[in-house]
């Protein structure tokens, strides 16, 4: 009977210590697996995570959009190439524009053709940040695009010493472009020859040389002429 009660007694401790040690096991790994996601979300956050900045400008940028529409457009086509343009939006943006097209001539490149610039002007409003109504006017053309208004800056004026120089040394281009131009009408052109070939100008009494040689070779071809009785 003791051999028994011990029995059960060593096997009950046996079972009872399984048991433990199956629960602590158990404890073991859940702890090791909350361990490991814990670490696998902080190894995500910290990979992922936006930038503070970044996220403010993003946030900034969409709640700063806003829809701002078109209440008015008009537009009207010509044939001939012109046209005249007007919108209005939502924001008190004010444009208008028109343009034609611009006879510049004969086309050098192009034999019968004409040369055409498209040229356009208009204006465009709107208002600054600080209340201030922005006008704009424009001039697009073969020169360029030129713009004004009272809120583009412009160059100090020019003094007068300066302006004189300028405009002497503009006279002296115009004067030098004039004598360019002289020195190859015909005229100047075979008077040159003339200096080139005996090294002085011929005065008006004496022939050229090549007419007195056609001159020869047409009598000779005519013939002697009869006299009238």
């Amino acid at each position: 009977m003791k051999f028994l009660v011990a029995t059960l007694f060593l096997a009950g401790t046996c079972l009872a210590q399984e048991s433990h040690g199956r629960r602590y096991h158990q404890q073991q790994q859940q702890q090791q697996q909350q361990q490991q996601q814990q670490q696998q979300q902080e190894d995500h956050n910290q990979h992922y995570q936006p930038a503070p900045q970044q996220y403010q400008e993003n946030r900034r940028l969409h709640e700063s959009t806003t829809f701002i529409p078109i209440i008015r457009f008009d537009k009207e086509q010509g044939a001939d190439g012109s046209y005249k343009a007007l919108w209005e939006t939502g924001n008190n943006i004010l444009a208008q524009e028109e343009g034609y097209l611009k006879d510049l001539g004969p086309d050098p490149d192009a034999k019968g053709e004409t040369l055409h610039a498209q040229v356009q002007q208009g204006s465009f409003t709107y208002t600054a940040p600080n209340g201030e109504v922005i006008v704009t006017r424009y001039t697009a053309d073969e020169t360029g695009f030129h713009a004004e208004g009272d809120h583009l800056p412009t160059p100090p004026p020019v003094s007068p010493e300066v302006q004189k120089g300028l405009d002497l040394i503009f006279a002296g281009i115009r004067q030098q472009q004039e004598q360019e131009s002289h020195e190859y009408t015909p005229e100047a052109k075979q008077s040159q020859e003339y200096r080139d070939a005996g090294g002085r100008q011929p005065s008006r009494n004496q022939l050229p040389q090549e007419y007195n040689r056609q001159n020869q070779y047409q009598q000779e071809y005519n013939g002697p002429q009869r006299q009238h009785q």
